[in-house]
């Protein structure tokens, strides 16, 4: 069942009251007996896993480059000149 907050129009005293959804009634201050008025909060949304935007299309983080410059992944070295590379498959690139 939601918890619904209300403030005292006399006292401002604050309360929370749990009901059933749908169920509407008329709260009276447990202190003074006075008429009260419902407060509107905000509530928390949380978006996981896909579908949403903000979890689709966010930016990712930038990877940490704090070590030198990696080979690259089929092994080549950069200088396309060096001995190594004369027998390789990827210099014909």
């Amino acid at each position: 069942m939601p918890a619904y907050d209300y403030r005292c129009t006399a006292c401002d005293h604050v309360f929370e009251v749990t009901r059933p959804v749908g169920t509407t009634r008329d709260e009276a201050c447990p202190l003074c007996g006075a008429t009260t008025k419902r407060i509107f909060s905000p509530v928390g949304v949380v978006f996981k896993g896909s579908g949403f935007h903000n979890t689709d299309y966010r930016t990712r983080p930038a990877e940490a480059t704090d070590s030198p410059a990696a080979p690259k992944s089929n092994g080549c070295e950069t200088k396309k000149d060096s001995p190594a590379c004369s027998s390789c498959p990827a210099s014909a690139e």
